[in-house]
């Protein structure tokens, strides 16, 4: 079997019930010259056009600034990466947009309007766009000759996005719909030309989707919103009073409306995971500068141990979430080119590639937002005194990365909507979960068999904490689903407890993945960072799933049943213990030594 195939036969999700071969998943080392020629040429033009203008533009003093910029970025070729030649687009590969999301996510504010733009407004026309209003459209947005925002999120429809009140009424002729009502938190609402708008018709009971020029009239705005953070990017409420859409300008079918909005999330949610990776990379490099050229009792900060901690600390997390992040995005591309192969149209095959892995767009939103909050934290730790300073780089990173738990879906939402979707497909015998399940069950009531691991083996050790830690989530999640049933989704504590141990399976699965692969290729020596990262990692998730799992078991058993599954995740979540002190100090070395986070790809 080849490994093309091996790779069109994964499924969203799948990864809990199988096991996967190193070789299987894409690294990000593994981006072709030309990719990497895509990236430096992105970050090119933030070191030209954002950094020096960073506070320029976080002021919003100068109107016309963002959008300048904004159309210098659709010079260079950076609004239409995934947009066909055809329309006037690069037509490159999914995950070559999760690689330029990537570097962009260190342009600060600008990387919410570059997302906003090249995500949630335009892709709904790509995807769902008729021929001719693609044809209309997206030259223009592609170029940067317009752009774009999404209408969605109403004053009491947040994460129940289906509870829309605007409306949209057809005319008397036939020949316009006339949309009513508000939208809150509209990023680029300030210089759009064009608005993805969604709302109901008479009494549907799902929104309906429409293109909605600036110039139809119709449409006020408030001024723009006083934020805690990404004070660059335009956020504006709009206001649609009797606006006139004409009737071709619905996108794709009446009611359609909210299948577009989750589906265009489940891309934000995996670009979002990506987008923060320029950020965390960018935070870490000035901390390490800072700590070794401060000095305190004489000697470079850098040089002590708790400050090492938190460098290498910052540097693993960030090396694990480009792990997971880049295994999705490949994942999804390959899932695309397997059912192009199979004969379907490429838009539709993008939104089922998109959709077949949800689970992990979810993880990817959430372990990533996570992380750069963490690193935003430590790396103002680091600075310390200095770190709170508004002329010191801390301040402005620490304010912009909070919005990320927030937007595409509250990380809490997303923790709920993976599990719910998890058990959803394994309902519908879309995914064999529950007959791993049972056999985990049998095993907690059965003598437990011990195998001599040939430790000696790079990654022998760590696979088997892997393959347990699968087992937790079996145990917990298939006895929860068991005893809990149709109220499952109801218990919220329960399920936010069964995501943080799928998030961190599929993290630390992808990193021991990467550096696998990166051994192979590389050597064991050259990698000796690399599979410090990894162990460090392992070590902290088990102790993550261990509290997360206990907490859930707690809640729903009692008696001897919970005797029993507490055995079991002992068993389960057993691991030698690692010396992470030296682990982390050996990596925060390196990173000393180069004076930056060392261990970019591209």
């Amino acid at each position: 079997m080849s490994s093309e195939t091996i790779k069109a036969s994964i499924k969203g999700g799948e990864f809990l019930v199988r096991e996967t071969p190193a070789q299987e998943v894409f690294i990000p080392e593994e981006f072709s010259e030309e990719q990497k020629m895509m990236a430096q040429a992105c970050s090119d033009f933030i070191e030209t056009e954002i950094t020096p203008n960073a506070d320029r533009i976080d002021s919003m003093k100068e109107p016309d600034l963002v959008p300048n910029i904004f159309k210098k970025a659709g010079e260079l070729g950076l609004l239409g990466i995934t947009v066909p030649e055809q329309y006037g687009g690069l037509g490159m590969s999914f995950n070559t947009s999760m690689l330029i999301a990537d570097v962009i996510g260190a342009a600060g504010s600008f990387s919410t309007t570059y997302g906003a733009h090249t995500g949630i407004g335009t892709l709904p026309i790509l995807y769902y766009g008729t021929e001719a209003q693609k044809e209309k459209y997206l030259p223009k947005l592609a170029t940067g000759e317009w752009a774009a925002c999404y209408c969605l999120t109403e004053p009491d429809a947040g994460s129940d996005a289906n509870s829309g009140k605007t409306k949209a009424v057809l005319s008397a002729d036939g020949k316009h719909y006339n949309i009513t009502g508000q939208k809150m938190w509209i990023s680029n609402a300030g210089f759009a030309d064009l608005f993805i708008v969604f709302a109901k018709i008479e009494d549907d009971k799902n929104l309906t989707a429409f293109i909605v020029e600036k110039t139809f009239g119709g449409i006020t705005m408030n001024e723009e919103e006083k934020k805690l953070g990404i004070k660059g990017s335009s956020t504006r409420q709009v206001f649609f009073n009797d606006c006139p859409v004409p009737v071709e300008n619905m996108l794709s079918e009446r009611g359609n409306g909210f299948k577009i909005a989750v589906n265009i999330l489940n891309i934000g949610r995996v670009k979002l995971g990506a987008g923060v990776l320029g950020g965390c990379r960018t935070v870490i490099s000035h901390a390490t500068q800072y700590a070794n050229e401060r000095k305190q009792f004489g000697v470079s900060i850098s040089s002590f141990g708790a400050i090492k901690s938190k460098l290498a600390e910052m540097a693993t997390k960030t090396y694990v979430t480009e792990s997971l992040d880049y295994r999705a995005g490949q994942n999804i591309e390959d899932k695309i080119n397997d059912l192009i192969a199979g004969g379907m149209d490429d838009t539709e095959a993008k939104l089922k590639g998109v959709e077949q892995f949800a689970i992990e767009c979810a993880i990817a939103k959430i372990h990533s937002s996570e992380v750069l909050d963490y690193v935003v934290d430590q790396g103002v730790q680091v600075y310390g005194g200095m770190g709170y300073s508004a002329d010191a780089p801390m301040e402005r990173a620490y304010r912009d990365a909070r919005i990320a738990r927030i937007y595409e879906g509250t990380n809490e939402i997303n923790r709920m909507l993976m599990i719910g979707m998890l058990l959803k497909r394994a309902m519908k015998g879309e995914l064999n979960m529950f007959e791993p399940a049972m056999a985990v069950s049998k095993e907690l009531v059965s003598v437990p068999s011990f195998t001599t691991i040939d430790k000696s083996v790079l990654f022998n050790a760590e696979k088997e904490v892997v393959k347990n830690l699968k087992k937790v989530f079996l145990m917990v999640g298939g006895k929860a689903a068991m005893a809990l049933q149709d109220k499952i989704e109801d218990e919220q504590e329960v399920m936010m407890n069964l995501a943080d141990i799928l998030i961190e399976i599929y993290a630390v699965e992808s990193s021991m993945l990467r550096t696998e692969k990166l051994v192979s290729q590389r050597g064991e020596e050259a990698c000796k960072d690399y599979i410090a990262m990894t162990q460090i990692y392992m070590a902290e998730a088990v102790d993550r799933v261990n509290a997360a799992a206990k907490e859930a078991i707690a809640s729903f058993t009692k008696g001897d049943e919970q005797k029993v599954m507490l055995m079991g995740l002992k068993r389960f979540t057993k691991m030698d213990l690692v010396n992470t002190k030296e682990l982390r100090r050996q990596v925060a070395d390196t990173m000393i030594a180069k004076g930056k986070f060392p261990y970019y790809f591209a």
